[in-house]
């Protein structure tokens, strides 16, 4: 017996069409990868919070600045200038090396890389020192975070930029365990690239400061 016509159209109903759209294909030679990687955005966002955050803390020190009759106030010692300007030029020559090491990174100079991070790491760890060491000539002098809105405010920013040159440190040293475990490229050469980051930032954050805190 002859097939009925609605038992031979059934087949094409259940086989797939031809213009049937397939929402996880992509067109060929589209881009597969986001246009910034999600550690990197996540990074520039981590740093557009601390900027929002110090932009704050500046505007606080600029309005009890502005609103001092003297500054620094009767009986509190001034802040070394001098030797922060050359503590200023060794957080600047590290910011240079680590440039440097980037820069190598993303040659994929693996031979160079070592020693611009281990010299960065040198330079970053002077800075933390001398700043320590005047701080404490600081506090033997009566500056303490309690003793005045000048101590007070001045320690906020400073040892709170301290915290992050801190936070670099550590964060280099981890990548330099890496680099010297060979293993700079290509996995962990966006590790390198964030710290660079990461360390310009501290590094443009601190000429900010030091015009602000000392030079104003």
């Amino acid at each position: 017996m002859a097939a009925s016509p609605a038992i031979q159209i059934a087949p094409k109903l259940l086989a797939p069409a031809e213009s049937q759209v397939d929402f996880g294909a992509r067109p060929p030679g589209t881009r597969s990868e986001p246009p910034v990687a999600n550690a990197r955005l996540a990074l520039l966002l981590f740093m557009a919070t601390e900027t929002m955050l110090f932009a704050g803390l500046m505007g606080i020190f600029v309005v009890f600045r502005v609103g001092s009759r003297a500054w620094p106030p009767v009986g509190q010692p001034y802040l070394p200038i001098a030797v922060t300007w050359i503590n200023t030029a060794i957080l600047m020559a590290s910011g240079w090396t680590m440039w440097r090491a980037a820069a190598a990174n993303r040659r994929s100079a693996g031979a160079h890389i070592g020693t611009d991070l281990s010299a960065t790491f040198a330079l970053g760890s002077l800075f933390l020192a001398v700043q320590g060491f005047e701080w404490v000539r600081l506090i033997h002098h009566g500056l303490t975070l309690s003793s005045s809105v000048y101590g007070g405010t001045f320690y906020i920013l400073i040892g709170l930029h301290a915290l992050h040159v801190i936070g670099a440190v550590g964060w280099l040293a981890v990548v330099m365990r890496g680099v010297s475990r060979g293993r700079y490229a290509p996995a962990s050469s966006q590790a390198v690239g964030l710290c660079g980051m990461y360390w310009g930032y501290v590094c443009a954050l601190w000429l900010v400061l030091f015009w602000l805190a000392y030079l104003m």
